[in-house]
């Protein structure tokens, strides 16, 4: 059996595409159960390269779609995953996506997925994010923001790029991810924001994960993180706010997009991780004083205690709870300053 392996990893370098292609092929089943998985993670040093070659090559076909295939099994093994970023599987995998994924979706949809493997680790993040070269720094990132934010497909298995949320999840863990994403100019993660309204309950998350995760630099970010409130709010807020329809008191003091929204009825977010990392994200911002003042400004405290009252879940219910103590604290202290102020002398 071993000799087979070793005559059958030989093939996907064959200069016959017809028998690259068939060797793709078995190497694909093989990664698709734990002992062929061991197997090739065995014969690592001969095998990974040659998959990302057939991955990289033109006119590979559906060679190479099986290759992308098989490097994302592998690369579920953090060893491998590790390994393929130093052969750079990386750059390969964005070079081919751009050049190739518009004509070859489902291969564009398998190397998001290798791509989401790979930033599990920290030097498959350092690749994507480009750290260390400032003038290609973060063109990786934008390009992906760029198709995560085209218009998906009616049906959600043909969402090619869904899985992209989980990539911005990773790489927003890490300060030079979150720098990337809240860099003004580039303005990505507003037009990450934009997709909280997908149906797609994979986007939804990602983009509720990434918000919580860039908001870990809300003491040093606070004014960017408000200068896109409009959009912001809304995502952060709305998740959280109960299903009840607001009064006309309560909407009065809110903003027209969060108002409208919560004058009608309106779907509930049925994920519970999604209203807790909203309601993560919510904290940390209300943690700074502009950020307190910002929210008080939306009305943002009257929301949440509506929400509260819908909650069930009780690790969400802690999450309304930390705020609450927090506004009592602090926020409750600045809105009677401020009432002060406003009087006659």
């Amino acid at each position: 059996m071993a000799d087979e392996l070793d005559e059958l990893i030989d093939f996907l370098s064959n200069g016959s595409p017809q028998v690259r292609g068939a060797a793709a092929d078995i190497v694909r089943g093989l990664t698709g159960d734990s002992d062929g998985l061991r197997s090739l993670a065995a014969r690592a040093d001969r095998a990974l390269p040659a998959l990302l070659r057939l991955l990289a090559s033109v006119g590979a076909g559906g060679a190479g779609e099986a290759a992308a295939d098989s490097l994302v099994n592998l690369s579920q093994d953090a060893e491998l995953a590790a390994r393929l970023v130093a052969l750079g599987a990386v750059a390969a995998a964005m070079d081919v996506m751009v050049k190739r994924g518009g004509e070859q979706p489902k291969l564009a949809r398998s190397l998001v997925m290798l791509l989401v493997n790979l930033t599990q680790v920290e030097s498959g993040i350092s690749a994507l994010l480009q750290v260390g070269d400032e003038k290609v720094q973060g063109l990786y990132v934008a390009k992906l923001v760029r198709s995560f934010c085209r218009s998906s497909c009616d049906s959600e298995d043909e969402d090619i790029f869904e899985y992209i949320a989980s990539i911005l999840v990773n790489i927003s863990k890490v300060e030079a991810g979150r720098r990337i994403l809240m860099e003004p100019k580039r303005g990505l993660l507003k037009q990450i924001i934009g997709q909280f309204d997908s149906t797609n309950q994979l986007r939804k998350k990602g983009v509720a994960g990434t918000i919580r995760n860039c908001c870990f630099e809300a003491d040093t970010q606070i004014q960017n993180l408000l200068s896109i409130a409009e959009y912001l709010w809304p995502a952060l807020l709305l998740p959280v706010a109960g299903k009840k329809i607001y009064s006309e008191e309560d909407t009065s003091k809110m903003p027209p997009e969060l108002a409208n929204a919560l004058s009608h009825e309106r779907e509930s977010v049925d994920d519970s991780e999604i209203r807790e990392r909203a309601l993560e994200a919510i904290y940390m911002i209300v943690m700074q004083d502009d950020g307190r003042k910002a929210f008080w400004s939306v009305n943002g405290p009257r929301i949440l205690q509506v929400g509260y009252e819908d909650e069930e879940d009780l690790k969400v219910m802690g999450a309304y709870e930390l705020i609450g103590s927090l506004l009592v604290g602090k926020g409750e202290i600045e809105q009677d300053q401020e009432q002060g102020e406003d009087k006659p002398q």
